[in-house]
């Protein structure tokens, strides 16, 4: 069982790639934070992770409060999961040019190749975002450090990635209708198979869970609980499906999670909730009954235990504000629509 699919299913995975670029060294550049880019992108008050694609020459990145650099090379994608401030470059330290303040004329040029630098070493960069349900991407999210780094060309399926989101960003002008969907969905794929390869190449003593995805036991668990959230699972059932006892069940998923079966169903139960609340008009009761409770005052009672709020205040707090047409920028090439 495929534990990531099923938790990908329920974030509402929503990808666009929104920047071609060719650099030579020396260069250097401050990417924002994901709140101001969202501002620039149109994007609304969902949980916004950068990613830079290089496609050719060398570069560095690093997050712009962590003094470490990470050297990256054509085939390296880095990606900033909390959606930090970041700087990107290549060549002698010069001081760096703000993105931000480049972000409009971007976006007005789709993906157009645009070039800066100082003439030396090339480096071309494909950079794109991916925005997720915030509640419930927090479970994947939450085990990863600032700044992840893998490279796609060490597999076919990578590789094949690469090689197909290239020709599509390079025919984005020309392309016909559907052009923008198509590099959507690639930057979508690109997003899984990073989280893929960085869980298989995790350490063994790692724990967290995108470590207990990988073991055999807690992560069949895992896929059994995110399949099934309403199914009335006790600690019993579940080991019986899983195959193990219950006490083998409860200590590694304990090693792993920190915390029990049962009460990780609760959380995942109340964040698929809050995503309801949200994002659909159903009533609290019914909404209650979607995540598996029979009681909606047990359910009210657990919701605020966990947001500190009863759910149809933490419904009428959580709503944006509504936006004139006006306040909304040119949405960029590749990003799908609603």
């Amino acid at each position: 069982m495929d534990v990531l699919s099923e938790v990908l299913k329920a974030v509402k995975l929503d990808g666009a790639v929104f920047f071609n670029g060719e650099f030579s060294a020396p260069w250097c550049a401050r990417e924002p934070d994901s709140g101001t880019m969202a501002s620039y992108l149109s994007v609304r008050s969902k949980h916004m992770v950068i990613f830079h694609l290089v496609t050719e020459g060398q570069a560095y990145a690093r997050v712009e409060q962590d003094g470490n650099r990470l050297s990256l090379s054509a085939g390296d994608i880095v990606m900033f999961p909390h959606g930090d401030a970041h700087l990107m470059g290549n060549g002698p330290p010069i001081a760096p040019t703000d993105s931000s303040e480049q972000l409009l004329r971007v976006l007005s040029e789709g993906l157009t190749l645009s070039r800066a630098g100082g003439g030396g070493e090339l480096t071309k960069l494909i950079c794109g975002y991916m925005t997720c349900e915030p509640h419930l991407s927090q479970l994947f999210l939450s085990g990863l450090p600032s700044i992840v780094k893998v490279n796609i060309r060490d597999h076919a399926s990578g590789q094949w990635l690469e090689d197909t989101l290239r020709y599509s960003v390079d025919q984005a002008g020309a392309s016909g209708p559907g052009c923008a969907a198509v590099i959507a969905k690639l930057s979508e794929a690109l997003f899984v198979e990073t989280l893929r390869r960085y869980i298989a190449r995790l350490p063994k003593s790692q724990t967290g869970w995108l470590a207990g995805v990988r073991d055999p036991q807690v992560g069949k668990a895992l896929a059994l609980l995110h399949r099934q959230p309403a199914f009335p699972w006790t600690i019993a059932s579940l080991a019986n499906e899983v195959g193990v006892s219950r006490s083998v069940l409860a200590e590694r998923f304990k090693h792993y999670l920190s915390e029990t079966p049962i009460g990780y169903l609760t959380r995942w139960r109340l964040q698929l909730a809050a995503q309801l609340l949200t994002s659909t008009s159903k009533s609290v009761a019914e909404v209650a009954g979607d995540v598996g409770y029979e009681s909606e005052p047990s359910f009210n009672r657990a919701f605020k235990r966990e947001f500190s709020l009863p759910p149809a205040r933490f419904r009428t707090q959580a709503r944006p504000p509504s936006r004139s047409p006006s306040a909304s920028n040119q949405r960029s090439v590749g990003q799908k629509r609603k």
